[in-house]
Order: structure tokens, then sequence, then C-alpha cells
């Protein structure tokens, strides 16, 4: 393609080697360089269909997997406890809050897990948006809350079944072994559920196809047992036990139905399964969005009924919280129905148990493919196609936490590793739907005055030549119908407002969450303290949205896209800060100990064999075209080559 002279000038620029750039370079220099590693970003173009994992699950075993993650114990033991302690027969209203509260969040997942089918999960969602360091504490994180969730549900199992046979199984235990009683320590080593761990180890290693049926098989058993206890609950339903006569459908007020949404939203914890196994979808750009939305609904849907039914059965008040659905229709005469909650109970457990040994062993496969974990848990078996060697480590592990240890102080770990999750996720989409689609990767040259625009190559440059007088609206630019009313923020490089706004936004949610947890009791705030700070923070807490909303995004893409950004990942934000800040002090102080250690893998180990830290020495020599508001054109060219050619570049600047 011939170019005029007036409309092009072309100019070379040959770039040192960085071995001699490294040498006698400012502090300053090297501390802004080890903060670019430490928030290099994995390429979104690296995320295609292409995967060494089969690809063999349809939309049903995704939803299944969803609906098996979220429909455990939860189920038969969290209804009657938050019934009878937090909310009584509102207790429904509090699963429909937090499944709403919940939706914010696998709106989110969705959105990834279409654009980005690869397993991972959060994990990925950050190490595409926000950095790698990020992504490695998020998936260091996400690992622990396996570990202890499969392990606590283990337990819990072996109890329920134990209870079955009255205690058989721990007196011979006891009987035999003794009683512990040192600290962190179980009472008694739980074989049973560590015999459940390596059986259910041993099938998950099989393949996916083996742990989709499996998960078929218990879903299908637990969700007829759902159907029969609503049906019949609704048989034997009283209306009065909703009446004022037996405490009303409120007796605790707002603040029991706020009280038993906080934990009945953990009831929803699981839906992240089916974004870690999008690597193993058939069609995941449809089946991740369609399968999560769908299995949040079942899930939901069954929360309600079933304590809209428990509570109608019995008043609320009379509620046994370890056995309330057994115990509610033993009392109304069913006693044999206490065997179909069993069983329901068991078979629910299991398919909770078979998500988690799905899950983790391909969050960590994500995090040793990217070089970041050891590379041992990279490996995928030649026939089956899964990560066996982290699917049987870590369920040994996951046995021998079920075997030993207390696991009822580590349970509320399990919250704030998911809440972080949830919050980074959210966070990732806002930083996502900003970004330039192809972001630069290497500065480029300009002249005084001007501001240059760059593109990665010269086909995009003859594409846009033409167009080089017009306004392009590329993501993280000011909307141009509000340039007239924010005239301000225009004088902004593209994406800083943005930045700011995001950073502000993120800091407002932690202060309007400590006002609305802390504010009216542990701070002793005067009332109009609290009004006051109530109204700052939630002034910039908005005024963040707004600025945010006046920017460009990214152009509608052809997968599942959240509406209402940056409004809803902004309200999961909020959300998932208010409750973290419910939790105890323990918790954090446990949580921050664990993320210590992660640094110490990170830094000792994921930062040097880090994919990307291997990529940086080896990238080619690019072209980059530079396109000026005159319409001129300049193209750089930035050499980065191996050490021998260093020779070969500096006689090629010379000529």
């Amino acid at each position: 393609m011939n170019l005029s002279s007036k409309d092009v000038s072309r100019s070379w620029l040959c770039t040192p080697q960085p071995s001699a750039m490294a040498r006698g370079l400012p502090s300053t220099t090297r501390l802004a360089r080890f903060c670019q590693k430490l928030n290099r970003l994995k390429p979104l173009e690296e995320s295609s269909m292409e995967t060494s994992l089969r690809r063999c699950l349809s939309t049903l075993d995704l939803t299944l997997l969803g609906v098996g993650g979220m429909v455990g114990s939860g189920l038969y033991v969290l209804t009657g406890t938050v019934a009878k302690d937090m909310a009584g027969p509102a207790v429904l209203l509090s699963f429909l809050v937090a499944a709403v509260a919940s939706l914010l969040a696998a709106l989110c997942y969705a959105e990834f897990g279409a654009r980005v089918p690869r397993t991972g999960s959060a994990y990925l969602f950050t190490y595409v948006s926000m950095g790698e360091i990020w992504a490695f504490l998020i998936g260091w994180n996400v690992l622990l809350e396996y570990l202890i969730g499969g392990a606590a549900v283990a337990r819990a199992w072996s109890g329920y079944l134990d209870a079955i046979f009255n205690h058989s199984i721990r007196n011979f235990t006891e009987s035999h072994m003794g009683v512990w009683q040192m600290p962190f320590l179980a009472h008694y080593p739980d074989f049973l559920a560590a015999g459940i761990l390596l059986v259910a180890s041993a099938f998950v290693s099989c393949g996916a196809r083996v742990s989709s049926w499996l998960n078929h098989t218990f879903s299908a058993i637990s969700m007829i047992v759902i159907l029969l206890i609503i049906i019949l609950g609704f048989i034997l339903a009283r209306p009065h036990n909703w009446s004022a006569e037996e405490g009303g459908f409120a007796p605790f007020g707002f603040s029991g139905i706020l009280a038993g949404t906080a934990t009945c939203f953990y009831a929803f914890v699981g839906f992240d399964v089916i974004a870690a196994s999008s690597e193993e979808a058939k069609n995941p750009r449809w089946a991740v969005p369609m399968a999560i939305a769908i299995s949040l609904g079942l899930a939901a849907s069954a929360y309600i009924l079933v304590s809209t039914v428990l509570t109608l059965m019995v008043p609320w008040h009379s509620l046994d919280p370890d056995s309330a659905l057994a115990d509610a229709f033993y009392r109304r005469g069913y006693s044999w129905a206490g065997f179909i909650v069993a069983v329901g109970s068991i078979c629910a457990m299991n398919t909770v148990l078979l998500s988690n040994l799905f899950s983790l062993p391909r969050i960590v496969y994500a995090m040793a493919a990217d070089g970041l974990f050891f590379q041992v848990f990279a490996r995928v078996h030649p026939r089956t196609q899964v990560p066996v060697v982290g699917i049987l480590v870590f369920g040994v592990l996951m046995a021998l936490l079920a075997l030993l240890l207390d696991l009822e102080a580590l349970v509320q770990f399990l919250s704030i590793g998911t809440l972080l999750a949830y919050t980074f996720v959210a966070t990732s989409i806002i930083v996502l739907r900003f970004q330039k689609a192809s972001p630069p990767s290497s500065p480029c040259l300009a002249s005084p005055g001007h501001t240059a625009k760059k593109y990665d190559s010269f086909s995009d440059h003859i594409q846009l030549v033409g167009a080089a007088q017009t306004s392009v609206s590329e993501p993280g630019q000011l909307r141009p119908a509000l340039k007239p009313f924010l005239g301000f923020l225009n004088g902004c490089r593209p994406g800083t407002a943005v930045a700011w706004a995001l950073g502000i936004l993120v800091v407002s949610a932690i202060s309007l969450a400590c006002v609305l947890v802390f504010g009216n009791s542990d701070l002793r705030l005067p009332r109009w303290g609290y009004v006051l700070l109530l109204v700052v923070s939630g002034a910039v807490f908005l005024f963040s949205l707004l600025v945010l909303g006046a920017h460009q995004q990214q152009k509608k893409q052809d997968t599942f896209q959240i509406p209402l950004v940056p409004l809803t990942p902004a309200l999961s934000i909020l959300l998932n800060i208010c409750l973290m800040l419910k939790l105890s002090y323990l918790t954090w102080l446990r949580f921050i100990f664990w993320l210590l250690v992660g640094l110490v893998v990170y830094f000792g180990y994921g930062i040097w064999h880090s994919k990307e830290n291997q990529r940086e020495p080896l990238e080619l020599t690019t072209a980059h075209y530079v396109v000026f508001p005159s319409g001129s054109l300049e193209e750089t060219v930035q050499a980065v080559q191996p050490a021998g050619q260093a020779a070969d570049q500096e006689s090629a600047c010379a000529e």
C-alpha cells in the first residue's frame, strides 16, 4: 500500500539489550520493574479452546455439579438452625435475600467463565485482569478453602451415618483408640471420614465422565428426596404455625432476617465449581452462564421451599436444630420419613464431596500450568485426561485433615476465603470492562504536544489510517456525550480516571461496610456521627460509581455479559466486605498467617518459575505503529533479543 510522505513518516528505534540496561540501574527503576513482575497479567489470547483436558461435560453435567456443590448438608441442618435461632418462619426471606446476593457474585463468575473458558476459576479471572501476585493469593486461599471444606463435609457425613447406627462407630473407635484431649486435634480419629474421601478421590481420578456419572446419581436421589419432602410437607402444613399465637411470621424482626441472610449466604457457596470446570465443558461460552443460572435457581428454590414446609409442619420455636426435618416428620407421626431424610442427606453430602474433589485439583493444575505452583501438579493422565497427581495428593491431604484435626474451629476460615475470591472476581469484571482489548506492550514515540495511539500491527494501522482525524472512542475514555459536562475528567490519560475511581470505590466500600457493621455498636458513635459517616461514605461510593459509569466500556462481546456494570459488581463488592467484617478476629488472624505462608511460596518458587517470567527475555522484535492526531504515522521497533545478538543489533543501529 502506497502512503505519501505528507501523511506518513517512519523512524526506527533500536533498544539496547536488557542485560546491558540492567547494569547500573537506579534502585527506583529496579523497584518499578519488580512491581511490574508482581502485577503482570496473563494474556487473554491464551485462553482459547485448546486444552490437554477432555471437553466432555454438557450443560446438564455442569448444572448438576453446581447443584451438588450448593445443596448439601446445609439443607438438612441450616434451615432448622436459622429458623429457630435467627429468623423464625421468615427464614424463607433470609434464603431469598441470600440467593439474590449470591446471584451478584454468580453473574461475575458467569461472564468470566464464558469469556475465559479455562480451568482456574477465581484464580484465573484475577490473573487476566488484576495481576500475578493477587491471582496467586486468591488461588492459595481457594486451595485451603477446598481442603478444609471437603474434610469438614466428610466428618459431617461420618457423624450423620454414625447417628443412624446410634453412635456405635464412635463408641467403638473411642474404646479402642481412646479419647484425645490435645489442642487442634479431634476427640478421636475419624477413619470413616478419611475412608470416604480416599474412595471418592479414586473415583474422581478415573476421569470427568466417571465423576459426572456419580454426581448425576447422587444428585438425582437427593433431588427426588427433596421433592418428596416438599410435597409431604405441604400436605402436613398447618398455617396456624405462622400465626401471632406462635410468635408470628418474623418474630425476630428485620434484624433477624438480615442475621439469617448472612448465615444463609454460605449455603449457596459452590457454584464456582462450574467456572472451575469450564475447560472440560463442550460449549463453555453458552453452557457455563446457563448452568450457573439454572443451578442457583434450583438451589434457591430447594432452600426456600424446604424452609417453608419445615416451619409450616411444626412451630418454629420447637425445632431441633441438629435434625430439624427428621424430627418434624417424627413429631407428625411419620417416623419412616426420617429414613428418607437420612438417605437424602447422605447423598447430598456425597455430591458436595465430589464437587470439592473435582474442583481443587483443577485449581492447582491451573496454577502449576502457569508456573506459579509445583510443576508435578500440571501433569495430566494420558488416558483419563485429568490432573491425577493433584487429585491423589490433595485427596490424601484432605483425608488426613478429616482423620486427625478438629475442624470446627477452622470452618469459619472457609467464609473469608470464599468472600475474598468473590470480591476479587467482581473487581476484575470492572477492570476488564474498561481495559483495551489489546493493551500496549511497550512505549512508543510521540512528538511534543501530541498524543499518540499505538496499534500492534501494520494491518491495524491500515484499517485506521483513513480515520486518523476521527475521534475513536476506546475503553477507559470519557463518553463523548458527557465531555461537555465532565470536561475536567477529559484531561486525564485514558484509563487514569477509571483506575482512580476503582480504587476509591473499593476504599469507600470498605469504609461504608465498617460504618454499617460497627457504627452503631462497636464504634459507639453518637447518632449524628454515625449518620455523618454513613452519608459521607455512601456519597463517595456513589460518586466513584458515577465516574466509572461515565467512561466508555468494551464493546459487547459475543458471550454472556453482566448487565448494569459497574453497579452490579460494586454491590457484590460491598456485600462481600460487609460479610467479611462480621467474621471473628481469630479468623482474620488465621487468614493473615495463611497469606504469609502463601507469600513465602510465591517469592520462593512462583515468581521465578512463572510462565510470564520465562516469556519476558524471549520476546522477539515487534513493530508498533503510532497514529498521531495530525494523521502522520511513525513506526517504532523495540528489539529485545538474546544476548548473542547484541553486536548485530548495535551494527544495525549504526547503519
